[in-house]
């Protein structure tokens, strides 16, 4: 698959790149598992504000990304940038949302005590849980609409319920830069519509929030930018200005006939016009 990068004059305005240093950079990110490439010369920004969108087909590399940006799966090359820095410390100051089935739901735990778990970055091994830990948490489950389940054992949960909890979690650290990998996945339309609300008002906020997703047609309405990305990045840019039916082939391998296309909106681009 080519190598070729689209992006678009758009893709990052001048009110986004003054606050880079306030969300996530992504430079030159190239990794290997069993001696397979995986990604490579991966590019990626989310300014502070933003809600950005990492679509791909299966096996594109978007997890890994994922995990590789966390520092849990280690990159052959590249820097990762979180709040201006590139320590290890902060990127454990990224909240992170995992796709439901990595979380033990059978392990007898309460609501209360999984969200309290993800202030252990901040709280350090073996220290308790102070004052400000638990409001906090309080906080964060406040956020997810969960406070009135926080004495319920996580294994009693809804699939829904579920999910939120690993928002609030994530949101316990009170993070500057939040993953999330599949959150939507196996969800119903009113708790994919709550959730989409919460990580639109916490952009708002000043947050920056990079989001996996499976949904095409959901991510062209609901992020400010999209990354298209099959082991590279393919293209970039808001919404509106990836409409190129040549741009979707490349990153999905669809024929340029596919229904879905249509579906997404996209065209061909007529000859001469920037892409």
């Amino acid at each position: 698959m080519s190598a070729k990068h689209t992006v678009y004059p758009e893709d990052l305005r001048e009110d986004e790149a003054a606050h880079l240093d306030e969300g996530l950079q992504v430079e030159g990110l190239a990794v290997d598992l069993g001696g397979r490439p995986v990604l490579r010369n991966v590019d990626l920004n989310v300014a502070a504000g933003e809600l950005v969108g990492l679509i791909g087909p299966n096996g594109a590399g978007k997890t890994t990304l994922i995990r590789s940006v966390l520092g849990l799966t280690p990159s052959r090359e590249g820097h990762v940038r979180v709040e201006g820095q590139s320590s290890r410390k902060a990127r454990r100051r990224i909240g992170y949302v995992p796709q439901r089935q990595e979380f033990a739901w059978d392990f007898p735990i309460s609501v209360h005590d999984v969200v309290l778990s993800g202030r252990v970055g901040a709280i350090g091994w073996l220290r308790r849980a102070g004052v400000q830990d638990y409001q906090a948490v309080a906080e964060a489950l406040d956020r997810a609409d969960m406070s009135s389940l926080k004495d319920r054992p996580v294994g009693q949960l809804s699939g829904g319920q579920r999910q939120r909890v690993l928002v609030a979690r994530a949101l316990a650290l009170r993070p500057q830069v939040m993953l999330l990998d599949e959150p939507f996945t196996g969800l119903d339309i009113p708790t994919q519509e709550l959730l989409t609300d919460l990580f639109r008002d916490l952009a708002a906020e000043g947050r920056a929030l990079l989001m996996t997703t499976h949904d095409l047609a959901g991510a062209m309405h609901t992020f400010d930018r999209l990354y298209l990305i099959n082991r590279t990045v393919v293209a970039s840019g808001p919404p509106d200005a990836l409409r190129s039916t040549e741009i979707w082939t490349r990153a999905f391998g669809f024929r340029q006939d596919s229904p879905l296309l249509n579906a997404l909106g996209v065209k061909d681009v007529k000859d001469g016009e920037d892409h």
